[in-house]
């Protein structure tokens, strides 16, 4: 109703709806990226794309107006991490750089990898005490390299529910390490 309403002109019906979602918005984008100043560029992106194609006419109520808005900010967020790893490539054509001999871009010394395997021991030792729902979304996501599409597909709910059950064990993986006192990250 009030999509069709700013379609029609009504730019009351926008401030509406801006102000209805930027909270779950923002904290969605926000949740994923761990960056405010990249989190709010984000978020007015999503917002500049969806005040475009509500008045191309391109927009259809299919669904929620939300799930649309999440949507097209992860789609924002995508592109951004591409983009953010596309710059961090390093060229080999740059003379005053010597990638060979640059501690930087090494892969770690013994005492990073051990620590890092300790770390994954861990967390594979913490999925198992994860309810049986979000164990499946784990692995499948992380040990078989799965899509939420396809985890949806092969578990036979919506993407929507997959997300969320990830969601909640990665919550539940921190509740469980911080009540164990396992650090999973390295300093």
């Amino acid at each position: 109703m009030l999509v069709a309403l700013y379609a029609k002109g009504e730019n009351k019906a926008f401030d509406v709806l801006l102000i209805r979602y930027k909270d779950k918005l923002y904290s969605y984008i926000f949740y994923i990226v761990r960056n405010a100043e990249m989190a709010e560029d984000i978020f007015q992106e999503t917002f500049m794309k969806a005040i475009v194609t509500i008045r191309q006419g391109r927009y259809s109520e299919n669904g929620k107006f939300s799930a649309w808005l999440r949507r097209i900010a992860h789609n924002l967020i995508i592109d951004s991490f591409r983009q953010e790893k596309n710059e961090n490539l390093v060229s080999c054509d740059e003379p005053e750089i010597n990638v060979l001999n640059n501690a930087n871009l090494s892969e770690g010394n013994i005492e990073n990898l051990l620590v890092n395997h300790q770390i994954l021991t861990d967390v594979r030792r913490l999925v198992d005490f994860l309810p049986d729902e979000q164990r499946e979304v784990v692995q499948m996501r992380f040990y078989q390299d799965l899509s939420f599409k396809e985890i949806a597909e092969m578990t036979g709910v919506s993407i929507n529910t997959s997300l969320g059950r990830m969601r909640y064990a990665i919550l539940n993986l921190r509740r469980i390490a911080e009540k164990n006192g396992i650090v999973l990250t390295v300093d």
